[in-house]
């Protein structure tokens, strides 16, 4: 008999986010989008900044902001491990907007402490933030 659910725990540095039964999920992973139901084969991704979209058993969708990390899917447990991990619901897009602000700011006007790798990574998890919540409001 075919299993309909899978467990998915999804951590965070600072905490536990999720962690119960699911019907699948979706995930933008560094090799492309990726679709996982129960029965899934193993695998090790890297996840890249952006929308994890998980169904739970009541046919319900439900979205996460992750700033990226890592997942690992077995047939009957997914691991999600996020450097930040956020419920859509707790994202504010006017914070996410002056995020994106200060890092084009830093990126334009280098200083002596400039850091291009962390701006960049800055850059890229707040328009990832601004581009899930606009498409959440359509």
């Amino acid at each position: 008999m075919e299993k309909k659910s899978i467990q998915l725990d999804v951590v965070s540095a600072e905490c536990l986010i999720f962690s119960g039964e699911i019907a699948g999920l979706q995930v933008s992973c560094s090799e492309g989008e990726l679709g996982v139901r129960p029965g899934h084969s193993p695998l090790l991704a890297s996840i890249k900044p952006g929308m994890v979209k998980y169904r739970d058993l009541q046919d319900i969708d439900n979205v996460l902001y992750i700033s990226g990390g890592m997942i690992e899917v077995q047939p009957t447990c997914i691991s999600i491990m996020a450097d930040t991990a956020v419920r859509i619901e707790d994202l504010d897009i006017q914070a996410a907007i002056e995020a994106k602000e200060k890092a084009e700011r830093a990126i334009a006007n280098p200083n002596s402490d400039f850091n291009h790798n962390e701006a960049t990574k800055q850059l890229a998890q707040a328009m990832a933030q601004i581009q899930l919540l606009r498409s959440i409001k359509r």
